[in-house]
């Protein structure tokens, strides 16, 4: 079924590669400067069937799912939905995962390379009382992300007007070509779009209607490209176990009053007492420079770089920087390079 989909992503110019996690992901579509401005006036349509996706069913789903993560979901009501952090027992990070509750079952959209460890981890924790049930469904569904301003005139186009202005991660499931079809507002960027889920059955005729309809296709190397510029944290870059969520400035996947959960006494301490030692920046960059390379002013370390990219306005980077060090504006040597630290629109919304 996947195949298929690869198939007409390789009649459109598609090049693949194999991820550390074994998936095939079509890096490049040979447009990567029309997708990026696709993004930017248009729509672009990335391929997110890699990304994991686990569901959480049976009475006690959102009290399980409150226990295990940052944020609140005794409050989701059926059709929202949320972002929240996954942290070890010491509040370290890792993953970044959008929820999405159902009528019957809350499902996580999670990063390719936590899937395996996430799904042990919650496994890990469901008690003989617990009525939870728990499926990984990655290799029975696929998740699209329209990402672009265009993208609520091109869901009018395929029949959808309810999720217009809606609020982050609101969903509803459709019917579009004789396809069952969940659309959430959110692109996993913070650029304004959409995400599709829908059955692997139907992976092929949804990606090649939506094309029809307008899309851009985009690869996964403009993803990463867009998710350095943007700031959105990725595992094995900044969500590891040297960083908890206050310090990736995840703030919006937090809920300080929600009670206990793992990890939640350190955060709670480090709020209380202000001690988040070190932040998470972009850093425009003078050259490039390799992920690791340590951030200095004169001779004081202050920071690391994580991430780095090539864009049309030149390097970039993301970078954790002390917090008495400075932030927005702060002048940095990264290695042979300079960089001036900067905001970026993914941790500041």
């Amino acid at each position: 079924m996947i195949q298929e989909l690869h198939d007409i992503q390789a009649a459109a110019g598609a090049t693949f590669a194999e991820l550390a996690t074994k998936e095939i992901v079509p890096v490049s579509f040979g447009n990567d400067a029309e997708a990026i401005a696709a993004t930017k006036k248009g729509v672009a349509l990335y391929d997110r069937t890699h990304w994991g996706r686990i569901q959480i069913a049976d009475s006690d789903r959102l009290r399980f799912l409150h226990n295990q993560s940052t944020n609140n979901f005794n409050i989701l009501k059926p059709g929202q939905g949320c972002d929240t952090v996954f942290v070890t027992s010491t509040a370290r990070t890792i993953d970044l995962a959008t929820a999405y509750a159902t009528e019957d079952a809350v499902l996580l959209l999670v990063s390719a390379n936590r899937r395996h460890q996430l799904l042990e981890l919650l496994d890990r924790y469901i008690f003989p009382m617990d009525r939870v049930e728990l499926t990984d469904l990655t290799d029975t569904t696929i998740a699209f992300s329209f990402i672009g301003p265009e993208s609520t005139q091109l869901l009018e186009k395929i029949g959808v007007t309810e999720l217009e202005n809606r609020p982050y991660a609101t969903h509803k499931l459709i019917n579009f070509a004789g396809m069952e079809v969940r659309v959430a507002v959110g692109s996993g960027l913070a650029t304004p779009g959409y995400t599709l889920i829908a059955p692997a059955s139907d992976a092929a005729k949804l990606w090649h209607e939506l094309v029809k309809a307008g899309a851009v296709p985009m690869g996964d190397r403009v993803w990463e490209q867009l998710r350095i510029e943007q700031g959105r944290p990725a595992p094995d870059f900044e969500l590891t176990d040297d960083y908890n969520p206050l310090e990736a400035r995840l703030l919006h996947t937090i809920t300080y009053d929600k009670g206990c959960y793992i990890g939640q006494e350190t955060i709670a301490r480090l709020n209380t007492y202000k001690g988040v030692k070190q932040q998470l920046w972009g850093v425009q960059l003078s050259g490039a420079v390799e992920p690791g390379t340590t951030v200095t002013i004169g001779e004081e370390k202050v920071g690391k770089l994580t991430s780095f990219t090539e864009t049309e306005s030149g390097f970039f980077g993301l970078a954790y920087i002390r917090t008495k060090a400075g932030g927005e504006g702060l002048k940095v040597q990264v290695g042979a390079v300079s960089g001036e630290v900067v905001n970026v629109p993914f941790l500041s919304s």
